[in-house]
C-alpha cells in the first residue's frame, strides 16, 4: 500500500504541539501535565493506527507498538535504576569540571549506551552545578555529547548501530569511525568549555564563593543500584527479545514470543526500587515519576503517527540521488525527527543495492560510514531525535532548570553542533581537495570563535564585581542569600557573545521566591532604574517558568535574574 502525502499530517501536528504548546501561555500550564499530553498523543495516534489497520496494514501497527514498548521499558528501567545512584559530595562546578563530566560521559556512551550514560551522569552533573544559575547550556551539551555523539564506537552505543550488527556489520567495525567520533566530540567539548567560561564569569560572586568553598570529596553511593545498572547493560547486550519484524509478520513461535529482555529489565528495575536506599532516591536525587511519564505519553503519539511517515519515506527513498554526502544528509536530517533506527534500516537497504567496494555486510563501506554517522550524530539536532534527549530535558526541568523550548533547542543545535558536523562532513566524507580545505578553514574558524568566547569571560568577571560594588554603594547591602531569587528576566544589551554563541535561553534560573530581584526592588524604591532592572527589556516569567527564546544570532543573550 502507498500512503498519500497528507497521511503524515498527524505526525506534523504531533511535532508542532511539542514545539509550540509550551510557548503559548494559555496552553503551557495544561500541556505540562502528562495526562493531557497522553490524551493529545492518543487523539492523533489512535485514528492513524485504526486507519492503517483498516487499510490492511495491521502488521505496521504491531511493529510500532512492539518497538514502543521495547523503547519505553529500556528508558523506564534506566531511569529507575539510575535514580538509586548518587555521587555524594560537592566539587567546584568549574568549566574544567563540567567538561570532564561530559568527556567521561561521551566515552561511556559507546560502551553502556547513550541512554545509560545520560541517565547515569545527568543527576550528578545537576548536583555539582546546584550553586550555579547558568546550567541549561550544560544540559544542552550533555544531550549533544553524552546522549548522542558519544555513542558511535560500538553497536551498544546507539540502536541504529545495534541494528546494523544484527544485519551483519561486524561488532568491531564501528571502532574504525574513531576519527569522526574524536573530531566531533572534541570540537563540542572545546565549544562547551569556552561557553562555560563565559557564563561562569556571570555568576553572582557570592554563589561562586559558596561553590568553591563548600568542597566535599566525591563518593559514589547506592551500590545495589550500581550493580543493577551493570545488570541492565549486560541484559541489553546479551539477552534476546522479541523481534518486532518477525512478530509483526506472524513468524514468531514458542519462546520467540517471550520478551525475555524486557521482562528481565523490569525485574531489575523493581529490585533496584525495592532494595535501594530511599533517602538516596527521594531526598538526594529528588526522584519523581513526572519525567518518564512525560516521555511515555509523548512518544506513544510519535510512534503511532510516525507509521505513515516512515512508509512515505520508504516509497520516496529510491528516487533520491544517493552518494556518500547525500546519504549523510538524508539519514541525518530524517533521524533528527524520525526514529533513527528505521531510518538507518531504510537507507541501509537502499545502499546495499548500490555498486562499490569494499563492502561491509553487503553495503559499500563509504556509504555505510555516511549512514552510521548521520543516524548517530544528527539525533542530537532535536529533542526527539534520540530517546534520551527528551529524558535528559525532563530530568533537568524536574531539578528546576529552565530548558530551551523545542525551537530554542534546535536553534542552539544549529549554531553549536551543525558547524561541527559540516566540518566533519567536509574533512572525512567529501572527496574533492577544495572540500577538505574548506573543512579545515571552518574548523580553524570554530576554534578561533571558541578562543574569543573563552577570553571574553576574563573581562566579564571584573565587570560583575564592579557592578555589585556600585549597587552596594548606591542602595546598601543586598539581602542575605543568593542574589538571583526572583522571577524577572533581564536582557542586558552589554552582554553580547561573538560568533552566534549567545547564551539566550541557555542562561537559566532555578525557580525561587516570587517577586522582583533585589536590584530591581532597590531601583523601584529609589525611583530610578538600575542596570539589572531595565524597564524596556524586562518581562515577568510565566507560572510554568518557561522562558522565551531570542534569536541566537542576535548577539543579545537572555538571562534570568
Amino acid at each position: 500500500m502507498t500512503f498519500p502525502a497528507w497521511s503524515i499530517a498527524p505526525f506534523v501536528l504531533m511535532l508542532a504541539a511539542i514545539a509550540i504548546a509550551p510557548l503559548v501561555p494559555a496552553l503551557a500550564h495544561r500541556w505540562e501535565r502528562p495526562r493531557n499530553q497522553l490524551l493529545y498523543a492518543l487523539a492523533l495516534g489512535l485514528p492513524v493506527a485504526i486507519g492503517v489497520i483498516a487499510a490492511g496494514q495491521g502488521l505496521l501497527v504491531t511493529h510500532a507498538v512492539v518497538e514502543y514498548l521495547q523503547f519505553i521499558i529500556l528508558l523506564l528501567t534506566l531511569f529507575v535504576v539510575s535514580g538509586g545512584i548518587f555521587l555524594r559530595g560537592d566539587i567546584a562546578a568549574t568549566p574544567r569540571t563540567n567538561t570532564i563530566f561530559l568527556a567521561v560521559g561521551g566515552v561511556l556512551a559507546s560502551f553502556i549506551g547513550t541512554t545509560g550514560a545520560a541517565m547515569l551522569l545527568v543527576r550528578p552533573l545537576l548536583n555539582t552545578n546546584s550553586e550555579r544559575k547558568h546550567v541549561a547550556h550544560t544540559i544542552v551539551f550533555t544531550i549533544f555529547v553524552v546522549a548522542n555523539c558519544g555513542g558511535l564506537l560500538t553497536p551498544l552505543g546507539d540502536p541504529p548501530l545495534f541494528l546494523g550488527m544484527l544485519r551483519g556489520v561486524p561488532f568491531e567495525w564501528t571502532f574504525t569511525l574513531w576519527p569522526e567520533w574524536l573530531f566531533v566530540n572534541a570540537m563540542l567539548l572545546i565549544t562547551y568549555y569556552a561557553l562555560d567560561r563565559r557564563l561562569v564569569a556571570r555568576e553572582a560572586p557570592e554563589d561562586v564563593e559558596i561553590d568553591r568553598t563548600n568542597i566535599v570529596p566525591l563518593r559514589l553511593v547506592g551500590i545495589p543500584s550500581v550493580l543493577c545498572f551493570v545488570a541492565v547493560i549486560l541484559t541489553v547486550a546479551f539477552v534476546p527479545s522479541v523481534d518486532a519484524t518477525i512478530l509483526a509478520h506472524g513468524h514468531a513461535h514458542g519462546m520467540e514470543l517471550v520478551p525475555w529482555r524486557e521482562l528481565l529489565m523490569l525485574a531489575i528495575a523493581a529490585v533496584s526500587y525495592v532494595i535501594g536506599d530511599k533517602r538516596i532516591r527521594f531526598e538526594e536525587n529528588a526522584f519523581e515519576w513526572a519525567p518518564i511519564l512525560e516521555v511515555a505519553a509523548l512518544f506513544v503519539g510519535i510512534f503511532l503517527t510516525m507509521i505513515p511517515a516512515l512508509e512515505v519515506l520508504r516509497n520516496l527513498a529510491p528516487r533520491l540521488p544517493l552518494n556518500e554526502i547525500t546519504l549523510f544528509i538524508f539519514t541525518g536530517g530524517l533521524s533528527s525527527v524520525l526514529d533513527n533506527a528505521p531510518t538507518y534500516a531504510t537507507f541501509f537497504e537502499m545502499a546495499s543495492q548500490m555498486p562499490g567496494a569494499p563492502r561491509v555486510a553487503g553495503v559499500p563501506e563509504t556509504m555505510l560510514v555516511s549512514i552510521s554517522l548521520g543516524a548517530v550524530f544528527c539525533g542530537a539536532l532535536t529533542y526527539i531525535g534520540n530517546g534520551p534527549n527528551f529524558m535528559v530535558k525532563s530530568v533537568a526541568e524536574s531539578h528546576g532548570v529552565i530548558m530551551p523550548s523545542f525551537g530554542g533547542y534546535v536553534s542552539r543545535a544549529l549554531f553549536n553542533l551543525a558547524p561541527n558536523l559540516l566540518a566533519m562532513l567536509l574533512l572525512f566524507i567529501a572527496q574533492p581537495w577544495w572540500a577538505k580545505a574548506l573543512g579545515a578553514v571552518l574548523t580553524v574558524a570554530m576554534l578561533i570563535r571558541a578562543v574569543v568566547l573563552a577570553r571574553s569571560g576574563h573581562h566579564t568577571a571584573p565587570y560583575e564585581h564592579e557592578r555589585a560594588g556600585i549597587r552596594a554603594a548606591a542602595h546598601g547591602p543586598e539581602p542575605d542569600g543568593p542574589k538571583h531569587t526572583g522571577a524577572i528576566r533581564v536582557v542586558d544589551p552589554g552582554d553580547d557573545v561573538p560568533g552566534g554563541l549567545a547564551d539566550d535561553g541557555l542562561a537559566d534560573e532555578r525557580p525561587g521566591a516570587e517577586g522582583p530581584a533585589p536590584a530591581a526592588a532597590h531601583a523601584a524604591q529609589a525611583g530610578t532604574p538600575s542596570d539589572d532592572a531595565l524597564p524596556a527589556a524586562s518581562t515577568t516569567a510565566s507560572e510554568n517558568h518557561h522562558t522565551a527564546d531570542l534569536d541566537p544570532g542576535s548577539g543579545v543573550p537572555e538571562r534570568t535574574a
